[in-house]
């Protein structure tokens, strides 16, 4: 088991605490007290678990990013079906960017990372790069099997651009009104546009 998915049953309890108060509270702000309160154990409990908060931290950030994933990493390319892997992977992304846990936890992140970049940097590969090396590969396949053609770029600069495009104005908007929601049709309406916009720039053509 990965190290974002701790065995014991104690670790996940302070894990559990731990995203509870950082979502609420911020990094900076939220103390090992406050922790060690939620999740009814001694603090001793906690450093016997996690040595520091910045490395608590961390394993909050990590098992959210590999909880979201999960969804990612069930996506699979079928031949002849690029717009329906597109659309899949949109949505998925927009779900996963668009919760309400995500979106704190991306405001937590940016507001925390002048002071702890190494926190920042961590969020960044377990997140944000993990679904682009995802949807690399699936549109690899798409080129390879030849209903992609990414005219010269590489098959990561265009699940970059994909992946930039999809999150860009619903995860902006709703970063900046916490108090909003977005609805299911506005979600698949932004997802055809990405969709239909990346198609006219790397659809091969028959």
């Amino acid at each position: 088991m990965s190290p974002a998915a701790p065995s014991n049953q104690k670790a996940r309890t302070i894990l559990q605490a731990a995203r509870k108060v950082f979502l609420e509270h911020g990094f900076s702000a939220a103390t090992t007290d406050m922790i060690q309160q939620q999740a009814g154990v001694s603090k001793s409990t906690v450093y016997a678990h996690y040595p520091t908060k910045e490395k608590l931290f961390i394993a909050v950030v990590e098992a959210e990013c590999e909880s979201f994933l999960s969804g990612m990493q069930r996506i699979e390319f079928q031949p002849n079906g690029v717009e329906a892997l597109l659309h899949q992977l949109a949505n998925t992304y927009l779900d996963i960017v668009l919760s309400p846990v995500a979106l704190a936890q991306y405001r937590v992140l940016v507001g925390e990372a002048p002071k702890f970049p190494e926190l920042a940097h961590r969020f960044y590969q377990a997140g944000p790069r993990a679904m682009i090396r995802q949807a690399t590969e699936l549109l690899s396949r798409a080129a390879e099997a030849g209903e992609l053609d990414f005219g010269g770029l590489s098959a990561e600069t265009a699940a970059t651009a994909f992946a930039n495009l999809v999150r860009s104005e619903l995860q902006q908007h709703y970063l900046l009104h916490p108090e909003a929601r977005p609805s299911r049709a506005q979600i698949e309406q932004w997802a055809e546009t990405c969709v239909f916009i990346f198609l006219r720039a790397f659809a091969a053509k028959r």
